[in-house]
């Protein structure tokens, strides 16, 4: 949902579908093969309603399933991890990059391996920081708790020198006071859900197929699980009220 808010700022009159595959959730602990299986899932169902592009709105399923949904449609299909790992080698100056995320996502090795790709000279720190997402669904994501943990995650990484800080984890964002707070003065936060949004921006334009900015702009959510709930938590994420959410089958 970080991810739609930020396309929503960029291109407002764009038509949006949502799928929050919260039956399955989180992706983070699941292994590779189930998380392309799920994947595979939630693309057919997009894939159903007209999309001309495709955006992989969450690390982990970035990190297994790009290549294969790829291979697999006629549409162009972005991630979340390409965007962000470019947006680090661009902000860091010292070298030294730091990357956060959920288990699935820093074990798959794809922010690391994108980042040395285009330059190996950048040392990455990389650690998992599972509790900051249901620290984030809850609406925990400022206070004593969050700051407690937070420093538990990251105290050693300001051991590393770190001038960037990639936020691999579309929840992430929610806690950036008490990760920015935690890392000090000096430390980029680089934010995967914004550099993602710019490259779908960026993808639309080069292939003509931006929105008329005359057109009125749809905005339909889709879950796999209980509406209601979703409703509630996505609105936090959303900063604002959804309206109907659907819930499908697949």
């Amino acid at each position: 949902m970080t991810v739609v808010r930020r396309i929503m700022e960029r291109l407002p009159y764009e038509r949006i579908i949502y799928l929050g595959d919260t039956a399955r959730v989180p992706y983070g602990t699941k292994s590779e093969e189930t998380v392309i299986r799920y994947a595979r899932g939630c693309a057919s169902v997009l894939m159903k309603r007209s999309t001309k592009v495709l955006v992989v709105a969450c690390n982990t399923a970035s990190a297994y399933a790009l290549d294969a949904l790829r291979d697999e449609l006629d549409i162009p299909v972005l991630g979340v991890i390409d965007p962000g790992a470019h947006a680090a080698v661009q902000r860091t100056v010292n070298r030294h990059v730091g990357v956060i995320g959920t288990v699935g996502t820093v074990e798959s090795g794809a922010y690391q391996r994108i980042i040395r790709g285009l330059a190996p000279d950048i040392q990455v720190f990389a650690k998992p920081c599972p509790l900051f997402v249901p620290l984030a669904e809850e609406g925990w994501t400022d206070g004593q708790v969050p700051r407690m943990v937070a420093r538990e995650y990251l105290q050693d990484f300001r051991e590393y020198g770190l001038d960037t800080l990639v936020l691999g984890c579309t929840h992430y964002p929610l806690l950036a006071c008490c990760i920015a707070e935690t890392m000090g003065d000096g430390v980029a936060l680089v934010d995967s859900a914004e550099a993602a949004s710019a490259a779908v921006a960026d993808l639309l334009t080069q292939q003509g197929m931006t929105a008329r900015a005359t057109a009125r702009p749809r905005h339909e959510f889709l879950v796999s699980d209980s509406p209601t709930t979703f409703a509630r938590i996505g609105a936090r994420f959303l900063g604002r009220e959804l309206g109907p959410v659907e819930w499908v089958d697949f």
